[in-house]
């Protein structure tokens, strides 16, 4: 589908109000008509010097919506405590930086404006974008919780979770099985410390072990992984080698936002056994197909589905921080 297909369908759908609050897209265009254009300049400096910035800002939103809504808990870093990223679901969350130094810009050009919900939202958005994927119209006007704990985190899907709990954990947020797959591009189970999306973040071989030597207890690998696959794993993560190798979750295309990771699913190449899950499920299987066949409906429902993350128990009453990694 072309680029303008996407963006006047993410028009009309961001152009919907919310039954329940304010977010809209321009929410901030009378009160600070510069604070998305700080945010990217922030994010677009963060990423030139590192791209690896791009799947941290975007797992930092996915985490910070799944909990309690997109309300900026997950940015809580003082006073230290039993705050929200302290769960096991949140380790190896980055880019909280990032989001601290937008948010110091926003204050001295309109204090008190620009929620630390709305900058991750934000950064999430642009991270896509300077990853060659879809531009979306970001719906802004949350405020920022006033709580961060870290037995709220226990919704957080898991690296243990089959694909049956994971599709009960999307439901009792509002999203289907296509926005689980979808959003798998996204989201990152625990211990890849330097990855976040999955269509453009990496993974360590400290993690492939068992997938590549000894899958469920058998001493053998993922039967799922192709042949012609296993061998090139294996060189990259030899038994008692590097634990802190890296690897493209994306295999061969890893720095870029595309639906590549999808055919590599079907082809056995997914690099996570969690990712080749997808494709032994019947839920979430017809989706692999479909976006593996069609990668424009890949960039246009995973701009909807950004969308429809960004709406999750939203939170248009309360305060806006002055400083994100504190709710004093």
């Amino acid at each position: 589908m072309p680029r303008l297909a996407i963006l006047t369908a993410i028009l009309l759908l961001s152009s919907l109000r919310s039954s329940r609050g304010q977010l809209q897209v321009g929410f901030y265009a009378g009160l600070c008509p510069r604070a998305e254009d700080i945010v990217r300049t922030v994010v677009t400096g963060a990423f030139l010097n590192n791209p690896s910035v791009a799947p941290a800002l975007l797992r930092l939103h996915f985490h910070d919506c799944i909990v309690d809504g997109c309300d900026g808990s997950i940015l809580v870093r003082t006073p230290a405590g039993q705050q929200e990223n302290r769960a096991f679901g949140h380790q190896g969350l980055r880019g909280q930086s990032i989001i601290d130094d937008a948010k110091a810009q926003l204050e001295l050009e309109c204090p008190g404006v620009v929620s630390c919900a709305d900058i991750v939202a934000l950064a999430a958005r642009d991270s896509v974008v300077l990853s060659n994927g879809p531009f979306y119209l970001v719906e802004t006007g949350r405020r920022d919780g006033f709580v961060s704990s870290v037995v709220d985190a226990s919704v957080v899907p898991e690296v243990s979770d089959p694909i049956e709990v994971l599709l009960i954990k999307f439901a009792q947020k509002g999203l289907t099985a296509q926005d689980l797959v979808v959003l798998t591009a996204i989201y990152c189970r625990p211990g890849f410390v330097l990855a976040a999306a999955h269509t453009i973040g990496t993974t360590a071989c400290f993690f492939m072990t068992g997938r590549l030597y000894n899958f469920q207890g058998t001493r053998r690998p993922d039967p799922s992984i192709n042949p012609m696959f296993l061998g090139t794993l294996q060189a990259i993560c030899p038994p008692g080698g590097n634990g802190n190798v890296r690897l493209a979750i994306d295999n061969g295309s890893g720095q870029f936002f595309d639906a590549q990771f999808f055919s590599n699913i079907r082809a056995g190449f997914a690099v996570l056994q969690s990712d080749a899950a997808l494709y032994s499920h019947p839920a979430t299987r017809p989706f692999v197909d479909f976006y593996a066949v069609d990668p424009a409906s890949f960039a246009q429902d995973f701009a909807l589905a950004m969308v429809k993350l960004g709406r999750i128990q939203r939170v248009t009453a309360g305060h806006v921080r002055r400083v994100c990694s504190s709710v004093v």
